[in-house]
């Protein structure tokens, strides 16, 4: 025990001399942890649209109003020819273009229906796919006000219906930032956990430290968790860090859970990436390698965590 606590005041004191490891660990997880939630936001806004109204109408009117109001399209380009309004898509000033067809309000008065054409840039698939199912809800709400404005509904309803109302219970406002805090705050533990303790024990056989400690009388158990042990220790630091000063100061995003239960699970996440660290530090000679390899390694844990696809 009184060996492992001298390699832990080692361990200590070559992490904090370390000005360039230092600010990897404490500055940059914080840092990010401020601005990748504002930019990691799936809810798409100010989608440039570009609308051809051929008709001219009250109805097309209103239904352009609509879409505007709603908070979702900026109205890039208003005429009534298709090929300068595709014009703007090519120039990537617009990402949809609405196409309102001569005898719009005609139609749809004395037919009883009409439709219109929809154009969508899908360069950029989920800003596209995004787009289209926004400007399809604005439609489908104005065919809606159309319809209640013509038909008006009896008071007593005797047709049966079936309703089915969703709840969402632990983000009831659907706010995003409750969703990306937490993962990106478990993808900087990640970062801590796999890349630092790595990165620490390559440099060791860089500077040729680590053969000295071989000749030592110190058993492999107790350098290994002396290795170990500091990086669990910063891993919980900064995860304390984010989740009560950033998550609940910036965010306002307080845990309503056990904080016990939560620790304990961070604690075991944190033995798992600590050992990926060390097994990456064993196959690599040079720090370069090792951020090869762990590089390698963070891409399939983001992608397959389900942060930021199912």
């Amino acid at each position: 025990m009184r060996t492992l606590l001298f390699l832990l005041r080692k361990e200590f004191k070559q992490i904090f001399r370390n000005k360039g490891l230092l600010p990897m660990i404490f500055v940059t997880p914080i840092i990010q942890l401020l601005v990748m939630p504002l930019a990691a936001d799936f809810e798409v806004k100010n989608i440039n649209i570009s609308i051809v109204d051929n008709d001219h109408s009250t109805y097309s009117q209103k239904l352009i109003s609509k879409i505007t109001a709603s908070g979702y399209f900026k109205l890039a380009d208003y005429g009534n020819s298709f090929p300068n309004a595709f014009k703007q898509i090519e120039k990537d000033k617009s990402d949809l273009i609405l196409e309102i067809p001569q005898g719009f309000e005609k139609n749809l008065i004395r037919e009883n229906r009409q439709k219109v054409f929809i154009a969508v840039n899908a360069i950029n698939g989920s800003k596209a796919t995004l787009g289209g199912s926004y400007l399809g809800s604005v439609i489908a709400e104005f065919n809606a006000d159309v319809r209640l404005q013509w038909n008006i509904p009896d008071r007593i309803n005797n047709t049966p219906t079936i309703q089915a109302t969703s709840i969402n219970w632990y983000n009831p406002l659907l706010n995003y930032r409750f969703f990306m805090v937490p993962g990106i705050l478990v993808t900087l533990v990640t970062m801590i956990g796999a890349y630092m303790c790595a990165l620490n024990i390559v440099k060791e056989k860089e500077i040729g430290t680590i053969e000295q400690i071989n000749v030592t009388p110190i058993k492999k158990h107790i350098f290994i968790l002396g290795k170990l042990i500091p990086f669990w220790i910063i891993g919980v630091f900064v995860f304390s860090i984010g989740l009560f000063l950033v998550g609940r100061l910036v965010y306002g995003i307080v845990p309503q859970g056990s904080i016990l239960l939560l620790y304990l699970f961070l604690s075991i996440f944190l033995i798992a990436l600590l050992g990926i660290g060390l097994l990456i530090s064993t196959y690599s000679e040079t720090q370069q390698q090792a951020m090869s390899v762990a590089f390698f390694f963070m891409m399939i844990f983001m992608l397959m965590s389900g942060l930021f696809t199912s």
